[in-house]
Formats: C-alpha cells, structure tokens, sequence
C-alpha cells in the first residue's frame, strides 16, 4: 500500500502497496502496493465502478455517508468493505471503489459539492488539500491511541499539530534474495552498496542476472533510500532540501554504474513490484515489497531471505520505504457523521483492522499492539520483513514533497542513471523546485 503509498500497475494483486497469492494473475491492476511505487500521480480521472449499490456521493440523497476507496484487486477486499459498512451502528454507510487514475477522481471531486463524505488516500491528503481546507481536523478522533500508531507515518498525515488522516495498514518495499546461489558464489548479504555491486557481478552468471531494481534500474524507485541509506533526506528539520549533496551523488553514481555493467537484469516481463522475475530464476536478487513474499515463498519455500537497502558510504545506513492509505474527511461532507465512521473503524475497532491486514494479501497493520496479533507476520521471512517498519523504516516521502517535488527528483534520478547526466548538477536543479514548493507553504 505503500506508496507513491499513490498507486502504481499492481500485477501480483490489485489491493496493495501490496498482494498476496502465488494463484492471482498477473496482469496490471491498480492495487494497495502503489502507495509505495512513488506517489504522485493526479493525472486524467479514471472510469468510476461501485462496489456496493452508491456510486459517489449519489447516496446522500438517500441519507447515506458516501466512503471511497481506490479499487483493490486482492479477493475479498469489495466484501469486507461492504461488511464493515454494514457493521457500522445505525448503518447507511455506501461504499464506492474506483478504478484507473484514483487520485485524480478525488482531486476533482473535492473541488466541488459531489465528493465523498470520507475517502482513502495514500500516505494521507496531500498539503495542497490541507492548505485549500478541503480536509478536516481528525485530531480528536484518536484520543488514547495516538500512541499505538506508527509514528513516523502519523506524522507524515500532520500538519502544524493537526492529524489530517488515520493510517490504515502499513506496505513496506525490500530487497529479497536467493541465499543458495549467494552462498554458491561465496558472496554474503549485501550490508554497503559497494556489496551489492559486488555480489551483482558474482551472481551474474549462467543466465541469471545478479540483481533486478525494476526496468529503469532503479531510478522511479529508489529515490527515498538513495537518501536514507546515505545519512540523508528529503527535507531538513529546518524545511530546506536535504539530498544535494555529495553523499547521495555518489550514490547516483554507483547505480549508474550498476546499470552500465550488464549484472542488472533489465528489460523483464513485469517490473519490481511483480516477483515473477526473481521466482523465474532471472536474478538472484531484486528489489520488491513485502506483498509479494507469500507468492514468492510458495514458489521458492525457504530458499529466500529478506533484507534492507544497504548503507551508502560511511555516514549512512540501511534502509526501508513504507507508507498507507490513510482515512481523510472531506470538509464539504458530514464531518460530524464522518469522524464517527472513521474512528469507529480504524480506531476502535482493532478487529476490522486486523483484518484488513492480513485477511486479503498481507500487510502490517497500522497500529502497534496489533502486529503481534497479526498470525501472518509471525514467522520466518515474514516476521523479519515486517520487523523493517520499526528498525530502519522510513515514510515513503514527507508531507511537504509535492507532486512537482516529485516529478522533478524522479526526472533528474532517470536523467542521471540512464542517461549518464551529472548527479550534482541534477540535484542541485531539484533543490531549487523543491524550494520554490516549499514556500508555498507557511511554517
């Protein structure tokens, strides 16, 4: 669910950030993993389809509060959001899901009078919602529980002390490996970069490429770690941008220098998020996300281990993008109905929520009370991957990264990867956006 924790094609499975089931086709669908493929995406509205009997905001004629959801592809997601809607205390809740362009659908819809009165929104509203009023204050829905919620993510849905969105479950991004044949070419798990381009080039033999970081090698989906693993970020404390620097160049420059040495595997069926590559036999090792572990262990059983982005240079470490849907009200709705309906279930109701997790694909849930509950997370490689939230986990972006902040960082990672361009010179362009973003903004 991570990520844009927007969305991006989901070929395992359509809910996610992330899925979960060796059986699901793989085809492109629109699911939770796409919160984490880079969010930032308001282009054309997609094509609406009603999982229950309303259609948007069509049901409050009728009395009904009108929720959103982008359309999952997991088995069973369209039922349990019309069970949990029917659960409600005093019912007349209608669900609606969307496929295509989700983002740009609720963009427009809050612009006028015919939007949801509660919708999903991946890693939480954007600042240009908060700043524009279109979402409310859900601060005073969390009372005791603020605490049990992840905090990095709840404060990537906060704004100047006010809580725009609840989080809904967590998907997380990782590098998964085939330990055999990094023991077969006396390499160990990567802990530098400079491992890793290492054991790329062992494992680059018989017609096994040694690392697959999606088509573009990496470069519209590494952004965050690139920064994290060198000791950086997106933005200063003091809201200044915090990646031109010589640490993350250098870092640009290894994976350009990666995707000229013929160890990535380029050019696959599908791209990163699908493991159909890695359970091929096509590369030893490739950069996923935690949906598509039960696929991958179905086919691979315990031939297969988990592990973060290395660090990148000396001042960095090892590291993880996650990110979630969050539950945001629109100001224009109900509010009052709204709040009872969102802190109803994914505050009070921890049951629904551990469902959700983990009952259609497999994802970690939100709050941390609940992850020891989660059956799914208990064990092996599933245990060890969700256990990355916590220990070098990071928000997939912070709240003030716009979606012109995002472009231009991701068009400069591509000029410099694939195209061989300067990673100073790109960075220093990109600061100089992000700046002009930034002030947009009031402190």
């Amino acid at each position: 669910m991570l990520g844009n924790f927007g969305r991006a094609a989901d070929p395992v499975s359509r809910r996610s950030v992330g899925p979960g089931s060796a059986s699901r086709r793989s085809v492109g669908s629109v699911s939770r993993r796409s919160v984490l493929a880079g969010m930032g995406g308001l282009a054309a509205a997609g094509v609406l389809a009603a999982c229950g009997d309303n259609t948007g905001r069509g049901g409050a004629a009728s009395g009904d509060l009108t929720v959103w959801f982008h359309e999952y592809g997991e088995k069973g997601t369209a039922g349990a959001l019309r069970r949990y809607a029917e659960d409600f205390p005093g019912g007349g809740v209608g669900i609606a899901t969307f496929p295509g362009d989700y983002d740009q659908k609720v963009a427009s819809a809050l612009l006028g009078d015919g939007g949801p009165d509660v919708f999903e929104f991946g890693n939480g509203p954007t600042i240009d919602m908060i700043a524009a009023g279109q979402v409310a204050d859900l601060t005073d829905l969390l009372g005791d529980a603020r605490s049990d919620f992840n905090p990095a993510l709840l404060d990537r849905m906060t704004y100047q002390g006010k809580v725009y969105g609840i989080p809904q479950v967590l998907d997380l991004q990782l590098l998964v490996y085939r330990p055999s044949m990094l023991q077969k070419a006396g390499v160990r798990e990567p802990r530098t970069i400079d491992e890793l381009v290492s054991a790329a080039k062992e494992l680059n033999k018989g017609g096994v490429k040694g690392l697959f970081l999606g088509n573009n090698g990496g470069a519209d989906v590494l952004g965050g770690v690139l920064l994290w693993s060198s000791g950086h970020d997106y933005l200063t404390p003091d809201r200044k941008p915090g990646f031109a620097n010589e640490d993350v160049a250098a870092g640009l420059r290894t994976l350009r220098t990666l995707f000229t040495s013929g160890d990535l595997l380029l050019g696959a069926p599908q791209d990163w998020s699908d493991p159909g590559a890695f359970i091929a036999g096509l590369t030893a090792m490739q950069w996923t996300g935690l949906w598509a572990l039960p696929a991958i262990t179905q086919a691979l059983g315990d031939d297969v281990r988990v592990c973060p982005f290395p660090a990148i240079g000396t001042n960095g470490g090892a590291s993880v993008p996650f990110g979630a849907y969050g539950s945001a009200i629109n100001t224009k709705g109900d509010v009052k109905r709204a709040k009872k309906f969102v802190q109803w279930l994914w505050v009070e109701r921890a049951d629904l929520q551990l469902d959700w997790a983990q009952g259609y694909g497999l994802h970690v849930p939100a709050r941390r009370s609940l992850v020891p509950q989660a059956n799914k997370l208990a064990t092996g490689i599933y245990s060890e991957a969700s256990k990355l939230v916590y220990s070098v986990g990071h928000p997939q972006t912070p709240l003030l990264w716009t979606q012109r902040s995002s472009t231009a960082y991701r068009d400069a990672l591509d000029r410099v990867i694939r195209g061989g361009a300067d990673p100073m010179t790109e960075l220093n362009g990109v600061a100089a956006v992000v700046t002009q973003e930034l002030d947009r903004f009031p402190r």
